[in-house]
């Protein structure tokens, strides 16, 4: 199928009720490792490049070129994702490029100033028929904006929605950003409510420290996307340092950034099968 929209996969795992497997890039291993398996497991996959993964890189291009490389050359549906991106030019420079999406994040700005710049960033995505996704109700993690609490309220949420013309929303429902330990829960009732009050996909931000169990139920409640970075650079670099403590003498980079992206890989196949079956067969 190779580069999809991301609309045409969102929409389906929203139709079905089943979770989509949103995972961040980090450099170009990480994407061969998604895609990979996409693949294996005959299941769509977004590849999403943060506003930070651009700055690491020194600018956009070098890593969403190679990731839309990868995508078209898949024979899996892999969509190319901008995400939490804040700067409005980032934004447009991705849809240029040729993302089927972009997280623009505008959340630490008061609610007004949310709408107005989101609504600048949809105009120009959907005039190119590109997905725009957006946030409300910040939610925490690294960069310590979390208030202990912080929740998305429905009635708000279909406000913006409706203001802003966004086609996926990204809530706070008690996950954070970062988070090494599987431990999170997640406000399963207000994901119900949030569910019933919308006409767009919710989106699960820091999903690394959400049990499996609790994100199928997330996903059972009415989540769709389901974002995942953290947890995953965890299985690389664990198999990076093993390798290494194994094999001292190895000076040849490929060696054990290989073994990285296996392992990787193994644990994306996994996340997309749990995601993929959470809710099959079933109607909400």
């Amino acid at each position: 199928m190779a580069l999809t929209p991301t609309s045409e996969i969102l929409d389906a795992a929203a139709a079905r009720g089943t979770g989509l497997g949103a995972f961040n890039v980090i450099h170009l291993e990480t994407a061969e490792a998604l895609v990979t398996a996409a693949e294996r497991s005959r299941l769509p996959v977004v590849l999403q490049i943060s506003q930070n993964c651009v700055a690491y890189h020194g600018g956009l291009e070098p890593i969403g070129l190679a990731c839309l490389s990868l995508a078209r050359a898949s024979d899996a549906a892999v969509a190319v994702h901008l995400d939490h991106a804040e700067d409005e030019d980032l934004a447009r420079e991705a849809i240029d490029l040729g993302f089927g999406s972009v997280m623009f994040d505008a959340s630490k700005l008061d609610y007004r100033a949310n709408v107005d710049a989101t609504r600048r960033v949809v105009q120009y995505a959907h005039a190119r028929r590109v997905l725009v996704e957006a946030e409300l109700g910040e939610i925490g993690g690294k960069d310590g904006a979390h208030a202990p609490g912080v929740r998305t309220d429905p009635d708000e949420a279909r406000t913006f929605v409706t203001e802003t013309g966004v086609d996926a929303l990204a809530v706070a429902v008690g996950s954070s950003h970062a988070m090494t330990a599987r431990e999170a829960s997640l406000d399963l009732d207000l994901i119900a409510r949030l569910h019933a009050a919308l006409d767009v996909p919710l989106v699960l931000h820091g999903s690394s420290g959400v049990p499996d169990d609790v994100i199928v139920a997330a996903i059972e409640a009415g989540m769709t996307k389901i974002n995942v970075s953290t947890h995953l650079n965890g299985f690389f670099t664990r198999a990076v340092r093993e390798y290494l403590a194994e094999n001292p003498e190895v000076v040849d980079s490929r060696k054990y950034v290989r073994a990285g992206r296996e392992a990787l890989s193994t644990e994306a196949e996994r996340l997309l099968r749990l995601f993929a079956g959470a809710f099959e067969g079933g109607s909400r």
